[in-house]
């Protein structure tokens, strides 16, 4: 065997590596045998668009099964639904208005992309969807083949109770937060709110009191000539001093926060008549805090007491 064909046998030849020259004397030691080379005459093969027979093929290989194994459909589209009809019109407004506000967009008009137009796109299978449903069904009732479901249909679900337990546990978990989420929001509304109130409270009141002050500075000059704007300072001062001491009475009769349980419970100063009136009267009176009035005498005072008798 010569070099070249121990170079041939082997894994790693490449013909592709070898020049010119090896392969001149490959071909003077007869290693290159006929067929093995082809010649390339540099002329390309014609390709042959036969339609009648690619037809005829077609047509051979062609399963001739019934339509209602086919389900093969070919329809228009469906009419525009109003609802529909009324979505297009604002996003092509929607669009129209974005092409318009973006100078670095070329000015495209809607209905002249519905290809590159997502929402027009979608509608259209929508609507295509739609006539072949309606097209469909009266057909296959034809056929007496039924397209609805009986009442006591049970279909097994594809997913486990365990899988959809997890599922509902991640439903209500995203419901909770998003009703957190809302409560949160609206206390914090709230809270903006009652600071903007509290705000335009005070920015009303210094305006009202700077008024009385420039009424009176006025009145000190001479260009007023009452002081009727003093009683309505004062009618309002005195509907606040009355709405404050109702507050009080308020307060007094139903308490206004704080410890209420045993407020009515003896102490060791009630107990001793330090406490309200009782203490108070028996000040008066010289007795000694903390003494009883009618004070028990001792066992030996109480025999001599009987001895007198």
């Amino acid at each position: 065997m010569s070099d070249f064909e121990m170079e041939d046998s082997g894994s790693g030849y490449d013909s592709g590596d070898n020049s010119d020259a090896e392969l001149q004397a490959a071909f003077e030691r007869g290693d290159l045998k006929p067929g093995l080379n082809v010649e390339f005459n540099g002329k390309q093969r014609d390709t042959v668009n036969d339609v009648t027979k690619l037809l005829a093929k077609t047509e051979a290989i062609r399963l001739q099964l019934p339509w209602q194994e086919r389900l093969d459909m070919v329809n228009t589209l469906a009419p525009l639904a109003p609802e529909l009809a009324v979505q297009l019109e604002k996003h092509e407004q929607k669009r129209a208005n974005l092409f318009k506000g973006n100078h670095k967009l070329p000015y495209i008009r809607p209905e002249e992309d519905p290809v590159l137009n997502d929402f027009k796109r979608e509608m259209l299978f929508h609507r295509q969807a739609q006539s072949a449903v309606l097209e469909g069904i009266p057909r296959l009732h034809e056929l007496g083949i039924k397209t609805r479901r009986p009442d006591d249909y049970f279909a097994e679900m594809a997913k486990s109770d365990e899988h959809m337990q997890k599922v509902r546990a991640n439903l209500m978990a995203k419901q909770q937060g998003q009703a957190k989420s809302e409560r949160i929001k609206q206390i914090r509304e709230q809270r903006k709110m009652g600071k903007m109130l509290a705000k335009q409270t005070k920015v009303q009141r210094e305006a009202e009191k700077k008024e009385m002050l420039d009424k009176l500075k006025k009145f000190r000059k001479g260009k007023l000539k009452n002081l009727d704007f003093l009683e309505d300072a004062k009618a309002l001062e005195s509907k606040q001093k009355q709405s404050a001491d109702n507050r009080k009475k308020r307060n007094k009769k139903f308490g206004f926060g704080g410890k209420k349980k045993g407020m009515k419970r003896n102490t060791k100063s009630s107990s001793a008549g330090l406490d309200g009136e009782k203490g108070s009267s028996r000040r008066q009176r010289g007795v000694k805090a903390g003494a009883s009035v009618n004070k028990r005498l001792g066992k030996s005072r109480r025999i001599k007491a009987k001895g007198r008798k």
